[in-house]
């Protein structure tokens, strides 16, 4: 809302207050001011209005003119060079003396051997901003109304004296989008007594029934609609002062017909329309429902094809306006209009929302119906109007207006309490300076002891419960009056949980070894809804489809982040970028049900995704391509930093290679798998060798100690030894490195596989697995005599379990 302070005085007295000392008020009483514009940067002086009373040709220049030009107190020569400038013009002129914009000093000069001794100015000449020149203006120098006092300052006259704040307004204040609205709140603010125009007009001996009739047939979309009738307009500019505020309001003026209805709009807040009426070819006015892929064609020139859902006003027959967005074409007031049908009507918001929505359209009317304008208003706009209309375009009023009303105007309370109020601000107001805020608001208001009931304008349809009054209270009390006061708790210091803080450290693992991470949709088509499900998920699980999906890639609730992230795969490597790691934090959604009756499951869990060369060191000509146990061994790793202690099974999940996919496990209890997506699916995303890893972090998250815990670096020496088994090719290495674990504890540290060897001297249904595993004890150096006993312990119970033996 761009409102101008001239504009403003009209109404409300804000006294000496500077632009900015008047826009830190209001902003500090809850309507934010996002800025300050002023009509002229530069201020001038000695700009007066002249007259033109000769003009004639430069003796010695063609394009020249040498004007004698009345000042009021005096007759100056000047020299003109604007191709507009003509006897008997009032214009603007630069005396002798005035310094414009740009420290451009004016004084008695000779053009062509002839004196001149001031200039007739443009508006731009005076610094004046494009968006504030009326379109009479734009070119050449400014011609004046007839009526302007020669001699006198033009800055009342064009404006020049103006600033405008322009405010940045919630959708709750609808209040604050007209004029009055605005001298209310700052009327409020200032302890100010407010002027509202009242309108009056003579009407001519005739009716209005002999002109139109009104109906509507839907009343929940239109409760009111009012159609006065004005003969005998003349069409025209309107007058100076109208355009120039209708600019400062970022409006264009047109003409003074359809100035008027703007200039009423922004005051009151009430969108207005004016038609030809003889272009109605009716005389009726019906308010209805738009038939399904009706047309009409709005004053944009542009043909509108509608629905049953928008609000259509017409002549009985077709369309003459889109109901609260705009008018037709074919009832557009033009030069030739003598009788106007001036409409003044209240829409349903959610309506003229919807029509905006489907048809782009978006104007100054449409946006006060979308948030409510004020139902007692509605009949004095179109009053007002009327009587701009008599003033200023020659009308004659008929008597009457035709209407149809069935609009709720009453007003609704609400109760208050003083001591609450007290109580919820944490002040120490009295009931007296309680009233004193009512009726600086303008609220009529009964009391009993502390207890009040409001009786609430329909200007003001934001407040509604006792916290909007609240509200209404501690603003106008001022809010730096508010005490400030520390929470009576003993503080603490913010931080993370012991949950976040452990995400965050899993994430900078990750992030250290080498992965990105991303973060994408939760919602995947149909193909991908059951793709890579965890294992360790039932399999009664439904993907949750949605009702209103934005796009059928777009339409199931996922239950794995690992679709998702193979498509960022593929987005990355279509642009050359063919080595890629990611990893994503997010939630799957969990339901049995076929159809919803409770929200679906979140679980959090943790994934990975990763393709190309795993390194790629151009000096030491080393690459190596991403391959199973470079995944594994990040998993690994992550676990190892949370110190927690995993195992790995080998497994069959949908979507993965069938030979290099494993379970993982913490404490027999399955969290995820990972492994290498199967070639087919590869081929079909246009990736190559892709490996990936999902994890379920809540349970992770749940279940780790959340302070990470030292050991000492051990004083006192390890013993390695190795030792190779010969087993059953079915026999996993995983399993006998537990075995290992198990039997050596607490001797054993560490084992580690190092080799796994089949062919020469080893059956054919064999193989051999070697092992490093590490002795120590923290508290003594072992002898050989411990390490032997444990060993022999180790073989025994190894070969007893998988029916091997030591290789040789």
């Amino acid at each position: 809302m761009l409102v101008s302070l001239n504009w403003l005085k009209k109404y409300v007295d804000f006294g000496s207050l500077t632009p900015e000392q008047l826009a830190e008020k209001i902003t500090k009483s809850g309507i934010e001011v996002d800025g300050i514009e002023y009509i002229v940067n530069e201020k001038s002086e000695n700009i007066v209005v002249g007259y033109v009373k000769e003009c004639e040709q430069h003796p010695n220049a063609d394009k020249l003119k040498l004007c004698q030009v009345d000042v009021g107190e005096e007759t100056l020569q000047i020299i003109c060079g604007a191709p507009n400038v003509a006897q008997g013009q009032k214009v603007v002129v630069a005396k002798p003396g005035a310094v414009l914009p740009g420290n451009f000093k004016i004084k008695k000069v000779k053009l062509r051997g002839i004196e001149s001794n001031g200039m007739i100015c443009s508006l731009q000449e005076l610094s004046v901003g494009e968006r504030f020149i009326v379109p009479a203006f734009a070119e050449g120098i400014a011609v004046l109304p007839e009526d302007a006092v020669v001699g006198a300052s033009v800055d009342e006259l064009l404006n020049l004296d103006d600033a405008v704040l322009e405010f940045d307004l919630t959708p709750n204040r609808a209040d604050a989008l007209s004029m009055l609205g605005v001298a209310y709140e700052v009327a409020a603010i200032l302890g100010e007594e407010i002027s509202l125009p009242k309108p009056t007009i003579e009407a001519i001996d005739e009716q209005v029934s002999d002109y139109v009739k009104v109906s509507v047939d839907d009343p929940d979309l239109c409760p009111y609609y009012g159609a006065s009738i004005i003969k005998d307009v003349t069409i025209g500019p309107a007058p100076l002062w109208m355009q120039n505020y209708l600019l400062a309001a970022g409006i264009r003026p047109i003409n003074n017909v359809v100035d008027i209805t703007n200039y009423v709009l922004v005051e009151y807040g009430q969108p207005l329309h004016a038609f030809d009426y003889d272009l109605l070819d009716s005389k009726e006015i019906l308010v209805r429902r738009a038939n399904h892929d009706e047309q009409m064609v709005t004053l944009d020139d542009q043909t509108r094809t509608l629905t049953d859902e928008n609000l259509l006003i017409t002549n009985g027959e077709k369309g003459v306006a889109l109901a609260g967005v705009m008018g037709g074409a074919n009832t557009e007031v033009n030069d030739d209009t003598k009788t106007i049908l001036l409409e003044a009507a209240y829409f349903d918001g959610q309506t003229v929302r919807k029509a905006v929505k489907q048809t782009g359209l978006r104007s100054e009317a449409s946006s006060r119906f979308e948030k409510g304008v004020d139902p007692n208003r509605v009949k004095e706009a179109g009053l007002r109007a009327c009587e701009l209309l008599v003033q200023y375009a020659g009308g004659k009023v008929i008597e009457g207006v035709a209407e149809f009303d069935q609009l709720d105007r009453g007003e609704k309370t609400v109760a208050m309490n003083a001591s609450y109020v007290n109580k919820r601000l944490g002040t120490d107001i009295s009931i007296e300076e309680m009233e004193e805020i009512l009726r600086k608001l303008r609220f009529t208001f009964e009391r009993n002891g502390e207890d009040f009931t409001v009786n609430i304008p329909t200007r003001r349809g934001d407040i509604i419960i006792f916290e909007d009054m609240l509200e209404e209270v501690a603003r106008i009390f001022g809010y730096d009056h508010l005490p400030y006061t520390l929470p009576a708790n003993a503080s603490k210091p913010g931080g993370l949980t012991d949950e976040q803080l452990l995400k965050r450290r899993m994430k900078g693992y990750l992030q250290s070894v080498g992965l990105s991470e991303a973060i994408t949709y939760s919602l995947v088509n149909q193909k991908d809804a059951t793709r890579f499900v965890s294992p360790e998920l039932s399999k009664d699980f439904i993907p949750v489809e949605l009702s209103r999906p934005m796009s059928e890639d777009h339409q199931y609730l996922r239950l794995s982040l690992l679709p998702e992230l193979l498509n960022r795969l593929t987005y990355n490597v279509a642009r050359k970028q063919a080595d890629v790691a990611l990893y994503e934090v997010g939630s799957v959604f969990l339901s049995e049900e076929e159809t919803l009756t409770k929200q679906p499951k979140e679980q959090l869990r943790l994934a990975g995704a990763i393709t190309g060369k795993w390194l790629d060191h151009q000096w030491q000509q080393e690459q190596k391509q991403v391959d199973f146990y470079v995944v594994k061994g990040i998993v690994e790793g992550l676990f190892s930093y949370l110190n927690r202690h995993i195992t790995f099974d080998q497994a069959t999940v949908e979507g993965m290679h069938p030979g290099r996919c494993a379970t993982i496990s913490i404490d027999d209890q399955k969290i995820g798998f990972l492994g290498q997506i199967h070639p087919n699916l590869a081929k079909e995303k246009d990736l190559k060798e892709t490996y990936v890893f999902d994890l379920d972090l809540a349970y992770i998250l749940q279940t780790t100690e959340h302070e990470l815990s030292y050991e000492p670096v051990p004083k006192y020496p390890s013993i390695l030894r190795d030792i190779a088994f010969v087993v059953d090719k079915n026999v996993l290495a995983g399993d006998i490195k537990a075995e290992i674990e198990r039997i050596g504890t607490p001797l054993v540290k560490r084992v580690e596989a190092f080799d796994v060897y089949t062919g020469e001297n080893i059956a054919d249904n064999e193989k051999s697995i070697a092992y490093n595993v590490h002795y120590q004890d923290p508290e003594k150096t072992l002898t050989d005599e411990e390490v032997d006993a444990s060993f022999k312990e180790i073989v025994e119970a190894v070969s007893e379990k998988f029916g091997g033996y030591v290789r040789s």
